[in-house]
Order: structure tokens, then sequence, then C-alpha cells
């Protein structure tokens, strides 16, 4: 890997970068940035929504997956049991 960059530096271009999108209302995308710089972001950060995320230019979603599939479960065993 590359030693300048950082997982500072890769928040760094996502918040200046954000910042300069501001104007526009949209989050920055990956064709925004050079196929290294966004290879950097995404392993530093993870995918591209987690990476925003991180920068915090993206409130944080809002949903627990664990809890979700529980329900689902849940649900899917008091389908079943109706059906017997």
């Amino acid at each position: 890997m590359n030693s300048r960059y950082t997982k500072e530096i890769c928040l760094e271009l996502l918040r200046k970068k954000g910042e300069a999108l501001r104007l526009q209302g949209r989050y920055p995308k990956r064709s925004d940035f050079t196929e290294e710089e966004v290879a950097y972001i995404k392993a530093f950060l993870g995918p591209w929504p987690r990476a925003l995320e991180a920068a915090g230019l993206k409130p944080k979603r809002e949903d627990d997956s664990s809890e979700k599939n529980r329900e689902k479960r849940i649900r899917a065993k008091r389908k079943k049991n109706e059906n017997r």
C-alpha cells in the first residue's frame, strides 16, 4: 500500500469533497475521486455508504439488522405454526 494514505487522510478527502458538494446538495460519489483514492477509502473505511457515515457526511443508518433478522424469524415461526 502507498504509505501516503491513512485512515485520517481518507476521511479528510471525503470531508473536503463533501464541503465542496454541499452547495450542490449531494454527497460525494466514487466518481468524484480517482480509482486509487476510492480503493484506499474503501480499504480503510469499508463500503461507500459506511465511509460517508465515518466522515460525518451522511447520518448513520438507524436500522439494526440483527433485530430485523430476529423479528423476521419470529414472524416465520408464527406463520409456520398457523399452518399446522
